[in-house]
């Protein structure tokens, strides 16, 4: 499908990655991947005390040269000549840097429990630096925000701006779609078709703009988390448009797409073809799949993530396209980056239909595996759907809260369920308010499910002001924060700019969500629920300082439910507080809306 050499009008030297690397890693081989034209008819000669090259790797494509370093713990941080030479010809020379080690606190922290992430798709959050809206020198020119698949002109510095409105609604940790280069035609606003692995899109900013928003997000308290793909790299990139060698990628005698059915991993039963398009199939034209088994690819991809993390301290990962990766590498990545920081956190996406999909792909599921893939977490689709019937749905056995009581019993296929990052929509679905029909109501209930249910809770920027639209056919899920650009008719991050309604919803959001911020039975406390009863569903997440009921009418009439049935957890209190409204709740007659979740902290007289 993809042939070599297709770029061969290229500099002599035209890069060394990693640019740059540290001393005093836990692993001390390095290898660096060297471009330029017929750069493999060159000889190599380094020499630095503390650095040892290993070994030369000449490849298929000879602007191709792989560089295999021993960096040992002797070495001192520095910069020395790494030289290219040719008989009769000057010797090309790479300037490499070995850097100190920032080991400050606050780096590298990880995302828990504890946490509430807010997923921000920069390029329609806000635009702070109108300068860097395009680039003549890049495939996609302009902005279009008329146009859902244009750029908009939002970038890093917008998202710096707003903070302050983050910090304010109680975000603990923000997800950024993907922020580095993706120099594609068209439509690669989305940032999952990378071209430059190791540069910061210049739509968005620069590298060192990424690393002071990591800063000054950690400045304020808040984490950063950052989205790799390892499925699937744009075309456009150096690395696919001139590859290094026909098994860079998976190669098809025409260009054929993964048919995206995750249980043909798991199945015992499984064609091995189907199997293989599952993992080895293109997702897009633009993306083409990268053969994770290939172990030049594993060393570019692992080397790429570490160096983001050691260069601008973010917190954590989160994996794109899991199920589609290379099982054995990605077991083997978890491991390579962990060594490296210990508290980093890893989730990774899997939008399978049920529990037992979902669980197959996470650590310490070995029996069904045969290895451990050192996953900790998912993403939560299942546990989404099940919220959405909850109070969509009809009561049933296994329908409408029912659902959701069958999907949480299910936690015992996990490790640790409390790893899992739930969330109720994101930039690939619908907006959890036109799933739930614009019904505020019930939007109240599932945010307020959302911000105490066990996880790690993630909202999708726009959520707390009502942003809505589903997501076909035209993509208005991706819709622009109002405000974020100048001349914006509202200016949603204020309240003067915000309806009373969104006003409403936002303040609820808060309320909520600084509550958890400070309640440690809503962040790591146990779980406990109930069978539901006439569409009544009642949990309770508690430790020893506070007990939280949250309690959901999911039928179409008020009711009245008595708190005698969960005596394990009442014990003997007799008022909660509701945590929205702040009044005192009667916990023998709690009266019940129809489609409510009241969120109630317990009162003194409790048992534990």
């Amino acid at each position: 499908m993809l042939a070599l050499g297709a770029s061969a009008q290229i500099p002599a030297l035209e890069r060394v990655e990693p640019m740059f690397w540290w001393v005093g890693m836990s692993n001390p081989n390095l290898q660096l991947i060297v471009h330029g034209n017929n750069i493999a008819a060159r000889n190599v000669v380094l020499n630095y005390p503390g650095v040892k090259l290993k070994a030369v790797h000449k490849v298929e494509n000879s602007n191709y040269l792989f560089l295999d370093l021993e960096v040992f713990s002797s070495a001192s941080p520095g910069t020395f000549p790494i030289k290219f030479t040719k008989a009769g010809e000057k010797a090309l020379v790479y300037n490499y840097s070995l850097k100190k080690r920032d080991k400050s606190a606050g780096r590298a922290q990880g995302v828990t429990s504890k946490d509430l992430i807010y997923l921000i798709m920069p390029d329609r959050f806000s635009n702070g630096d109108e300068s860097n809206d395009s680039f003549d020198n890049m495939r996609e020119k302009g902005i279009n925000r008329d146009s859902m698949y244009s750029r908009h002109g939002g970038d890093i510095q917008g998202v710096m701006n707003h903070l302050d409105y983050l910090k304010n609604l109680g975000v603990t940790a923000i997800w950024l779609t993907p922020e580095i280069e993706n120099d594609e035609p068209h439509a690669s606003y989305h940032g999952y078709a990378v071209t430059d692995y190791y540069k910061i899109d210049p739509r968005y900013g620069t590298n060192e703009l990424y690393k002071q928003f990591v800063e000054k997000c950690h400045s304020m308290g808040l984490k950063v988390i950052k989205d790799l793909v390892h499925n699937h790299a744009g075309t456009e990139g150096y690395t696919i448009s001139d590859m290094p060698m026909k098994s860079w990628v998976h190669q098809w005698p025409t260009y054929t797409k993964s048919n995206f059915r995750d249980a043909a991993v798991m199945d015992p039963h499984v064609s091995p073809m189907d199997r293989k398009l599952m993992q080895d199939g293109w997702f897009d034209h633009r993306m083409a799949d990268m053969n994770e088994s290939n172990p030049y690819v594993q060393n570019f991809l692992t080397q790429n993530h570490i160096w983001w993390v050691e260069y601008a301290g973010i917190d954590g990962f989160r994996l794109d396209t899991y199920p589609y990766n290379d099982p054995a590498y990605m077991a083997k990545w978890a491991q390579d980056v962990k060594a490296e920081f210990p508290k980093l956190s890893i989730f990774g996406e899997t939008l399978v239909w049920s529990a037992a999909n979902q669980a197959f792909f996470t650590q310490g599921n070995t029996v069904n595996r045969g290895f451990d893939t050192h996953l900790p977490g998912i993403t939560d689709g299942v546990l989404k759907d099940a919220i959405f019937e909850a109070i969509n749905g009809n009561d049933g056995w296994t329908d409408g809260v029912g659902r959701l009581y069958s999907v949480l019993a299910q936690d015992f296929l996990y490790q640790d369920a409390t790893r899992n990052t739930i969330f109720l929509d994101n930039h690939d679905m619908s907006r959890m308010l036109s799933v739930l029909k614009e019904d505020f109501t019930k939007y109240k209930s599932a945010m307020a499910m959302l911000l105490t249910m066990r996880g790690v809770p993630q909202l999708y920027y726009g959520d707390e002001i009502l942003m809505k639209n589903l997501s076909d056919p035209d993509g208005l899920v991706r819709e622009d924060f109002a405000g974020g650009w100048k001349g914006d008719k509202d200016n949603k991050f204020t309240a003067d700019g915000r309806t009373k309604r969104e006003n409403e919803a936002f303040n609820y959001v808060s309320k909520l969500a600084n509550y958890r911020k400070v309640t440690t039975a809503l962040q790591t406390g146990k779980l406990m629920q109930y069978v539901p009863e006439k569409g009544i569903y009642v949990y309770f997440r508690y430790d020893a300082a506070k007990t939280v009921m949250v309690i959901f009418n999911s039928s179409e009439k008020e009711q009245t439910a008595s708190a005698e049935r969960y005596f394990e957890r009442i014990g003997d209190a007799k008022k909660a507080r509701n945590v929205i409204t702040d009044e005192d709740v009667d916990l023998k007659q709690i009266a019940l809306p129809a489609k409510t979740a009241l969120v109630l902290e317990l009162l003194p007289g409790i048992t534990h």
